[in-house]
């Protein structure tokens, strides 16, 4: 997971909390009149000692009783007012502040999703988890309470010394004498509580991680009896936390005994001074009560400083984790053709006359799409004027982000072309680069070099969001969500579809099963589909990906965890399918491979060979060896014949 490069000691704490603003600018209005109401109510907790000094100094020492009655009620009625103020003040912040939260979160889960697919594989989720809640929380209580009390505590001392220095200055000296060495005893502690604050905050985020892995892994666990060592795992971690959490307790119990202890020492040196100035006339008993009084009234707002800037680092560490993701580059929804006119017309280009023939089957293609005697789907005719139609790479290149600078690319110099209404399978041994380059087609990932092409329009200039209407996909791994059978289908669909679609999909799939669970299609599926099968799973996220009729459709071994049976009837649905789309399968099987019209080998990143299933069997050895079924640890697969060259994009066009 990636860290703050930034040391914690060259990060501003102020100018990190500032980049809170824009959230807070929409409610600043009742913050403003919240923070003057608690300034209002802790400034009217210094007029106690001014009202004591005129009870001592006139009615007591007097001895007038109505005179006392009238300061006591006084006195109440400042209580009442300042504990009034205080629960407005909490009126007034509580739902700004919670709206405050509500959009943060919002925004972050909204980034999430439009972050590059490179960018999560780096991030752990417990990471991503901890930001948007912990760190979030400990935000909403900086706002509601550090941030108001550092400018309310602040104008109370500021009020306060006015007032003591008023009453006698000799004494106030006496006050502030401490205020240079606590000033240099916060700034160390300042230093040093960011640091661990920072730390602790990441090893949450990590603690969360375990809890998160174990729960999605529990079947994992449980079967290969790992639990003791995934409970000795979080174990050392919970035990690292503490450590981290123990070492800010002594660094705030020392700040603390710092803050705490040098005005306590001040205010009994006060005592003692202003006790014999007293006993000499040079001062009133009533001037000592209220300066007592008055001191005694800044000790909250002085010995709070402490835990406040605690917190406030705590929020400015949770802001930095926070931005660490918000300022992550996304993926950009709009390219170029979104700019040009409508989605349609930037990705389906204007044609030829002769061109446009390549949409309509003749009576020749459709007899050449006929299967064959072995099964194999024969290839389809297209006319000339359509090499550019269909789903194209062009000297494709990719390597991923984070990779090192020497290390070989992933895909290299790919060239393929998928004719308009043709179906390819990409065959390859484990590693070869398959379903890297199948999650180009959505720009899951972008290339590196070379370009795609939908139907001739660069997929880069294409507005993302429509990109992902003309393709559809279905991983190996079925992703199911926690919602119902037919919301996790509909997702490939238009938000207007309806049962129809849905039933059709199911059909396709050979998902039936879905009708006979307890609520049908309405069934919920729970978190990630563990409730259904192997199979049930990668059915329903091919009817996933079929729902929505694509034009294009991508699929990375779809059938791999269907039985022969299930596996049968589902190819011979999907066929009726294939026919109206242009597709790219990764395949693994022969089954599979013979739903295609072509298949392309895919060898160290290269495409090796593109040709019918008979015609690599015969021409290629590695695709025979591939198909064989003979794969082991011990017999490496042969390299492409001598016979059998790279297919060029020219002849791939063929």
């Amino acid at each position: 997971m990636p860290k703050s490069d930034a040391p914690a000691k060259d990060r501003s704490a102020v100018r990190t909390l500032l980049r809170l603003w824009p959230y807070v600018r929409p409610v600043r209005t009742r913050l403003i009149i919240a923070a003057v109401v608690a300034i209002v109510a802790s400034c009217t907790g210094l007029v106690f000692p001014l009202v004591l000094k005129w009870m001592v100094d006139g009615p007591v020492a007097d001895r007038d009783p109505t005179g006392v009655w009238l300061g006591a009620l006084l006195l109440l009625l400042l209580g009442v007012t300042e504990a009034l103020l205080f629960g407005l003040r909490r009126w007034l912040v509580a739902r700004p502040l919670a709206s405050v939260e509500a959009a943060m979160r919002a925004d972050l889960f909204r980034h999430l999703q439009r972050l590059p697919v490179a960018f999560h594989d780096r991030w752990a989720s417990g990471q991503l988890l901890s930001r948007g809640t912990t760190d979030l929380m400990l935000l909403r209580m900086f706002l509601a309470f550090p941030l108001t009390f550092l400018l309310v505590n602040g104008a109370t001392i500021v009020v306060g010394v006015i007032i003591l220095l008023g009453q006698d200055f000799a004494l106030g000296l006496v006050l502030l004498a401490p205020v240079v060495p606590m000033v240099i005893a916060t700034a160390y502690f300042e230093g040093k509580y960011a640091a661990v604050a920072r730390q602790a905050q990441d090893q949450v985020g990590d603690l969360t991680t375990v809890v998160e892995e174990s729960v999605l892994g529990i079947r994992i666990i449980k079967g290969f009896g790992r639990h003791r060592s995934q409970a000795r795992a979080f174990r050392d971690l919970s035990h690292t936390l503490r450590g981290t959490e123990m070492v800010k307790a002594r660094l705030l119990a020392a700040i603390w005994a710092v803050i705490v202890t040098l005005p306590e020492i001040a205010i009994g040196a006060a005592l003692v001074l202003g006790t014999v100035r007293v006993a000499d006339g040079g001062l009133s008993a009533g001037t000592l009560v209220a300066f007592l009084s008055t001191a005694l009234a800044l000790r909250w707002p002085v010995e709070s400083i402490g835990f406040l800037l605690a917190m406030s680092q705590e929020s400015a560490t949770a802001t930095e984790r926070y931005f660490e993701v918000m300022d992550a580059e996304p993926e950009s929804g709009t390219g170029a053709a979104a700019r040009k006119g409508s989605a349609e017309d930037s990705v389906v280009p204007k044609e030829a006359p002769e061109s446009s023939a390549a949409r309509k089957e003749t009576p020749e293609s459709s007899a050449a799409r006929k299967e064959t005697p072995d099964g194999s789907a024969a290839r389809r005719m297209l006319p000339r004027g359509a090499a550019h139609d269909g789903l194209r790479f062009h000297d494709v290149e990719f390597r991923y982000p984070d990779a090192a600078a020497d290390a070989p690319a992933v895909l290299s110099h790919v060239d393929l072309h998928v004719r308009r209404g043709e179906t390819m399978a990409l065959v390859g041994a484990t590693g070869s680069g398959k379903t890297t380059l199948t999650a180009l087609v959505p720009r899951l990932h972008e290339v590196t070099g070379g370009r795609i092409t939908l139907d001739g329009e660069d997929i880069t200039t294409m507005d993302r969001a429509h990109l992902r209407t003309l393709v559809a996909v279905a991983f190996e791994e079925p992703t199911l969500f926690s919602a119902t059978v037919g919301e996790n289908v509909l997702m490939g669909a238009d938000e207007d579809a309806g049962d129809a679609e849905l039933a059709r999909a199911l059909d396709v799939a050979q998902a039936g099963f879905a009708h006979a669970l307890p609520q049908g299609t309405g069934t919920q599926v729970g978190e990630q589909g563990l409730s259904l099968s192997g199979g049930q799973r990668q059915r329903l996220a091919l009817a996933r990906a079929v729902v929505g009729r694509p034009r294009f459709l991508v699929l990375d071994d779809p059938l791999s965890a269907l039985d022969v049976h299930t596996e049968a009837l589902v190819e011979a649905a999907l066929r009726r399918v294939l026919a109206d789309t242009t597709a790219l399968i990764v395949a693994h099987r022969p089954s599979t491979v013979l739903l295609a019209d072509r298949v392309a080998l895919l060898s160290g990143g290269r495409v090796a060979a593109v040709g019918t299933h008979q015609e690599l069997l015969r021409d290629n050895a590695e695709y025979a060896w591939l198909m064989s079924g003979t794969e082991n640890a011990t017999d490496p697969p042969p390299p492409p014949t001598p016979s059998t060259p790279a297919a060029p994009a020219e002849e791939a066009a063929r």
